[in-house]
């Protein structure tokens, strides 16, 4: 299915055509694409707007670690920011370096402000308030949009991910789960023509990964017929809480992962023994993927 944009009512009213239902995440999971995002796009920008060009090396570490080399890879970019920040505070140097260090009240307010975290809502909040680091966050994230679409160039899909995409289709109703703003998601599926395999895509503006998936499959579905595919334990904590299955697309062995999906797990899926031993099985290899701790904590 081949859109400029769904809405809520697309997501809630979504067709069942089969007895299962598949959620896929798209950065990092079907696209190579985290790494050259974070490092080329996200990261700089937060150096440029708050400032932090005498002390880049350590932003940057701070950024990696949570974006990508931890539990909190693929996080929506509002809480990542915001660990950033936390972790960045406390780097060794960085206090006595003398830099001034990003306040992170507004931030965390709009966090826990119960809203869709996204920019629309960010905007909403930034006409309301005036606050002028909600503006500075507002500003960051769009120029991380515009920075992206201007200079990043296509990165293709992994290739068993596109194979997956190919019998999923075939067997189980699938969408697109993202944090991942929809304008990009749709261009990036659209550009190497993968929006034909997918019902809809839906990005930060239609909720979290949690609220997609319980929308989307509402009680069409039992719950064991119901998958999430993700790369990160953010992405096994929405399976968890809308109490679905889970396969794990392990970072730094994604094709093998996908290749294991095509040629074992999916049968598995829709045979009816993938919930339990094997399941479980495949979560303890990714839980021990990614660590909580930085390593200049430890």
């Amino acid at each position: 299915m081949s859109k400029n944009n769904y809405s809520l009512d697309d997501l809630k009213n979504l067709p069942q055509r089969h007895g299962s239902f598949v959620g896929i995440d798209s950065d990092g999971c079907v696209f190579d694409t985290m790494s050259v995002k974070q490092k080329q796009h996200f990261h700089p920008l937060i150096i440029k707007y708050w400032g932090l060009e005498a002390c880049e090396k350590e932003l940057r570490a701070c950024a990696e670690f949570v974006n990508l080399y931890s539990k909190t890879r693929g996080s929506n970019r509002f809480p990542a920011l915001l660990r950033v920040f936390e972790l960045f505070a406390d780097y060794p140097g960085v206090r006595e370096s003398g830099v001034t260090l990003p306040e992170t009240g507004a931030l965390r307010a709009y966090i826990r402000s119960g809203l869709p975290l996204g920019n629309p809502s960010l905007k909403d909040e930034v006409t309301r308030t005036k606050d002028p680091e909600l503006t500075r966050i507002l500003e960051w994230s769009l120029a991380i949009n515009a920075d992206i679409g201007a200079r990043m160039a296509p990165v293709p899909p992994f290739a068993w991910a596109k194979r997956a995409l190919e019998m999923i289709r075939s067997h189980s109703d699938v969408i697109v789960v993202s944090q991942t703003p929809e304008e990009a998601l749709i261009k990036e599926w659209n550009i190497h023509n993968l929006s034909s395999y997918v019902d809809l895509i839906a990005g930060q503006e239609l909720g979290t990964k949690t609220e997609h998936i319980r929308m989307a499959a509402g009680d069409k579905y039992p719950l064991k017929r119901v998958l999430l595919i993700g790369d990160a334990q953010g992405d096994l904590a929405a399976a968890g809480a809308a109490g679905v299955c889970f396969y794990p697309i392990s970072p730094g062995s994604e094709e093998s992962s996908w290749e294991r999906f095509c040629t074992e797990a999916y049968a598995k899926f829709l045979g009816g023994t993938f919930a339990g031993g094997y399941e479980q099985r495949l979560t303890a290899e990714f839980n021990a993927l990614l660590p909580e701790t930085p390593p200049w904590s430890r």
